[in-house]
């Protein structure tokens, strides 16, 4: 049989466990609790080139931290759960929407790291 038609197998897994996180206006906010042993190595590794200033880096950490946990956000009762969606709307969100977010991610790591 061709490549294409082989099962894979992943659809059996159990879905990753996740929490919720709600806004002040009610947006929720689903991370996901686990992040395999590379994707952290990857958070620790971001830098940029010689032509990026610490803003850049901060806010390529920021994205990073975001498409590697986000599960889904449903704002204004739309839920967004395509990676593109999501990313593309915290890159429109206004400068509190994307403190609150990132803000969000690093209270969230720092109960996984502690946990």
């Amino acid at each position: 049989m061709g490549r294409r038609s082989r099962k894979r197998g992943k659809g059996d897994a159990a879905p990753a466990a996740t929490t919720d996180y709600e806004d002040a206006e009610g947006n929720v906010l689903t991370l996901r609790d686990s992040l395999s042993a590379g994707t952290l190595r990857k958070l620790t590794e971001v830098t940029g080139s010689s032509a990026s200033t610490r803003d850049d880096v901060w806010q390529r950490l920021g994205e990073l931290m975001f498409e590697r946990l986000a599960v889904s956000w449903t704002i204004a009762g739309l839920p967004l759960t395509g990676q593109k969606e999501q990313l593309g709307r915290y890159r429109m969100a206004d400068s509190d929407t994307r403190r609150w977010v990132r803000e969000t991610l690093e209270e969230h790591l720092r109960r996984l790291s502690a946990g």
